[in-house]
């Protein structure tokens, strides 16, 4: 059965951290490496598809996946210290760097694209239609350091937008939050947040938001304890099945 688990109680078993473990087989083909547990450390933007792949993944593998979800840059940094956890998926390639800085990421694949929109409480009851409707409003966004900030940065900068947020957020979900609880107007989320939150907002898209595209990698990390389970979870997210998947929930194709 799966489990979610948030990037603060990951980083108060850091110190519990170890390397290693043993092997029980399989290949990074997709081919059941026979049961074991994997820990996965992602983006909150991948929260509700990844829920969706562990299912077939889990089956395939005889396997229980745990997940970790938060910011790319919080998780990166764990992961980079040495936290327990066997993947690390990300919503930018920067985050994955710090995992490779410091020698605990494996090949890196990058497995799906995003674009950022605007969304608002169902029936949009502020009116919002486009970016230019920020100014005026309660609206909030994700932090500069994170990924979903920097790109809203670089959509907003693109469109002229000097429009300042009610709040910054620590990760997308959050952003989200703060719009289907009705505390802000609008938020400027990743397109599959407005997908798998479709009965509680609505979704404005963003001319050109495309030209800012996010982009997802993955990797195994060293401290893995079933290194070949860890390559299965990475190629499973580039597999046709895997990518159908992240297609359906909204995902592009990198």
């Amino acid at each position: 059965m799966k489990h979610a688990l948030t990037a603060l109680s990951l980083a108060l078993v850091l110190p519990l951290a170890a390397c290693g473990g043993d092997d029980t087989g399989g290949d990074a083909t997709g081919a059941a490496s026979g049961g074991g547990e994997l820990t996965v450390l992602a983006a909150s933007s991948l929260t509700d598809v990844f829920d969706e792949l562990a299912g077939p993944f889990e089956e395939e593998h005889d396997a229980d996946v745990t997940f970790s979800f938060g910011s790319s840059t919080d998780l990166a940094e764990q992961a980079a210290d040495g936290a327990p956890g066997d993947v690390l998926a990300t919503a930018d390639e920067a985050s994955m760097g710090i995992a490779e800085d410091a020698g605990v990421a494996g090949d890196v694949q990058a497995f799906a694209t995003n674009v950022l929109t605007i969304v608002v409480p169902k029936g949009n009851p502020a009116g919002i239609e486009s970016l230019d409707d920020l100014d005026g409003a309660t609206w909030v966004r994700c932090a500069d350091e994170v990924p979903c900030g920097k790109v809203a940065l670089a959509v907003l900068d693109d469109n002229g937008v000097t429009a300042e947020p009610a709040s910054l957020e620590e990760d997308v979900r959050s952003t989200l939050d703060k719009v289907v609880s009705g505390e802000a107007d609008a938020g400027l989320v990743y397109a599959t947040d407005a997908v798998a939150a479709a009965d509680e907002v609505d979704a404005i898209e963003i001319p050109g938001a495309d030209a800012e595209l996010t982009s997802y990698y993955a990797a195994a990390l060293e401290q893995a304890g079933d290194a070949d389970l860890a390559a299965d979870w990475v190629a499973w997210t580039t597999s046709d099945e895997g990518r159908s998947i992240l297609r359906d929930a909204g995902f592009g194709t990198p």
